[in-house]
């Protein structure tokens, strides 16, 4: 496993998928998925040229950041359960997983307590697949209407994930219809928003997510195998 060379090889990709597109490449940002790798590999990919780090679970999270502190950018792009909020909130710069209310509501909470502003994703399950979380589309607006009104919460964009067997035109029309509603929302301009990213794409489609206007896609087997 020759981590330089996988991320190498990554950013060589999303580079020809831009262009293609008719992208800046420089728009799309890797973040490397370290939840399969111990803290040292994970420091690798730092090394490699790719700063920003994310974990699914929490605790995988809390081992890493011992050993690796701020180094990274760190970002937690798996379900939060509102009770593991406290562990994260101050020392992640962005939450991709925030899909309800509740849970935003834990989050400005504890970025209150501490005086910040916590940078958050909503995620929107477009496919409509059971097995993935999510908010409904048809959910949206609401949901940043309140989500908006939050204080210590910034909305930096939208977040959302494909089912794995999907055809590439499946997965497309996802990833599309993510941008469009993202479009959508900016036009309402709600308060404590920066409507700018687009959390899509992971080992298997993420070039399909360029193509359809990601700004952060989720790297983790496509660098460690």
């Amino acid at each position: 496993m020759n981590i330089a060379e996988s991320v190498n090889t990554i950013y060589k990709q999303i580079e020809t998928a831009a262009l293609d597109a008719g992208r800046n490449p420089e728009e799309v940002k890797l973040v490397a998925v370290t939840k399969t790798v111990d803290a040292e590999t994970a420091r690798l990919v730092l090394e490699a040229g790719c700063p920003v780090l994310a974990e699914n679970r929490v605790q995988s999270f809390l081992e890493k950041y011992e050993v690796l502190g701020d180094a990274p950018e760190w970002h937690i792009i798996g379900h939060l359960q509102t009770n593991k909020v406290k562990y994260v909130v101050g020392k992640v710069s962005l939450i991709h997983s925030v899909d309800s209310l509740h849970l935003a509501e834990a989050i400005s909470k504890r970025a209150e307590a501490l005086g910040i502003t916590q940078d958050i994703l909503l995620q929107f399950n477009i496919s409509g697949e059971e097995s993935k979380s999510g908010a409904s589309e048809e959910e949206a607006e609401a949901l940043l209407a309140s989500v908006s009104t939050l204080p210590g919460i910034r909305v930096c964009g939208l977040m959302t994930m494909a089912p794995l067997d999907a055809t590439e035109t499946e997965t497309r029309a996802i990833f599309s219809g993510l941008r469009e509603l993202l479009y959508k929302l900016r036009q309402k301009h709600y308060p404590n928003t920066d409507l700018k990213e687009l959390s899509m794409g992971m080992s298997n489609d993420f070039e399909a997510a360029v193509k359809e206007g990601a700004t952060l896609i989720r790297i983790g087997r496509s660098l460690f195998r």
